[in-house]
């Protein structure tokens, strides 16, 4: 049987045994000779069932630690590998000491990590089932209200019923673009909604939504419009033209709720050739936004201003869906912003130099 090479602890630890059990043996012989006249039979007979009797606690010391480091190593591999990997693992490693303590130490790691991520699991759950459900009160709680005052005799009162009628249905709507945009992203963190790529100039394309636009600015008294240096020439890029339209409309929306009281409140649509990919920038000049609320612009339900979101009827999914859009195209997106300077969101679009 081959056995593997000792470890360092090990020996040192029957070394110290062995100094022992050599100096414990000088004393017996010792005393032997003192009290047994240099009887040299006596003496010598004592020697060899010491010397037997110390062999064989040394071998069944070296065994036993050697035995219980196999076992816990291999059940250590046991709980990391599977059984097919354990066979072709197990053989290559040494049964020392450090190897097992660094096992020891991967696999407590390995189990703290796992165990952190299902804490943080549970947490997102708890809150995401927090956030859908506080979203969907307001609707719910406002139908509720309208439909008994209706039923209190509201619904004869001719100045009642069509107004409370009104409300109902836009509290249902926005229920109805609540759970359009529940299903959307849950899609898409799925990699179930597949997208239909195409190539098309994003020139005429961003002039298309402007246009549409045009009656929203023009009540809020914004200027919506495409950089100078952008409406010289086409620039053909390849996306699904669907989900950059919402892409777009999303972050012009946003631009419009946030423009404040700016002098001359306007939004900008910029492209920049980035090489392989074109960059597209929507800037305003509205309230800007801190910088420690940045970095979670782009979670599920976060707002930075939750009463007026909530008032202008954001369902607080619009920028993770962005994200998630840009991302199944394989490119990035980016926002920069100060407070009363303005915001720009900043996303790579993949460029086709011949459309053709």
């Amino acid at each position: 049987m081959n056995r593997q090479k000792s470890d360092p602890r090990i020996i040192s630890l029957l070394t110290s045994l062995a100094i022992v059990g050599v100096s414990l043996f000088i004393a017996s012989i010792y005393y032997l000779i003192q009290n047994q006249g240099g009887n040299e039979l006596v003496v010598l007979s004592f020697v060899v069932l010491f010397t037997f009797i110390y062999f064989i606690i040394y071998h069944t010391l070296e065994t036993f630690i050697y035995s219980k480091v196999k076992l816990i190593y291999k059940t250590i591999h046991q709980l990391k590998l599977g059984k097919e990997d354990l066979v072709q693992h197990y053989g290559t490693q040494s049964n020392s000491l450090e190897n097992v303590s660094k096992e020891v130490e991967d696999w407590a790691k390995l189990k703290s990590d796992e165990i952190t991520h299902l804490k943080e699991s549970a947490q997102y759950r708890r809150e995401y089932l927090g956030n859908v459900s506080h979203e969907l009160k307001t609707p719910i709680f406002n139908i509720q209200g309208y439909i008994m005052t209706l039923l209190d005799g509201g619904i004869d009162d001719p100045n009642i019923n069509k107004k409370y009628l009104e409300r109902t249905e836009k509290s249902i709507e926005r229920m109805i673009e609540l759970i359009d945009d529940l299903e959307t992203i849950s899609a898409l963190e799925s990699g179930s909604l597949n997208l239909t790529i195409q190539a098309f100039n994003i020139v005429d394309f961003v002039n298309e939504i402007i246009e549409s636009y045009e009656m929203t600015v023009k009540k809020k008294g914004v200027r919506i419009f495409m950089a100078k240096g952008n409406k010289q020439g086409p620039v053909f890029v390849e996306a699904d033209k669907e989900r950059i339209h919402q892409v777009l409309s999303n972050l012009i929306d946003n631009a419009i709720k946030y423009i404040g009281d700016a002098d001359n409140p306007r939004i900008k649509i910029s492209f920049y050739d980035m090489d392989e990919n074109t960059l597209v920038e929507v800037s305003d000049n509205g309230i800007g936004i801190a910088e420690e609320n940045i970095p979670r612009l782009f979670e599920r339900f976060y707002r930075v201003d939750k009463g007026r979101s909530r008032e202008s009827g954001g369902t607080g999914l619009g920028l993770a869906i962005v994200k998630h859009i840009i991302e199944a195209h394989n490119q990035t997106i980016n926002v920069r912003s100060a407070l009363t300077v303005g915001t720009t969101f900043s996303f790579t679009l993949k460029r086709l130099s011949n459309p053709n």
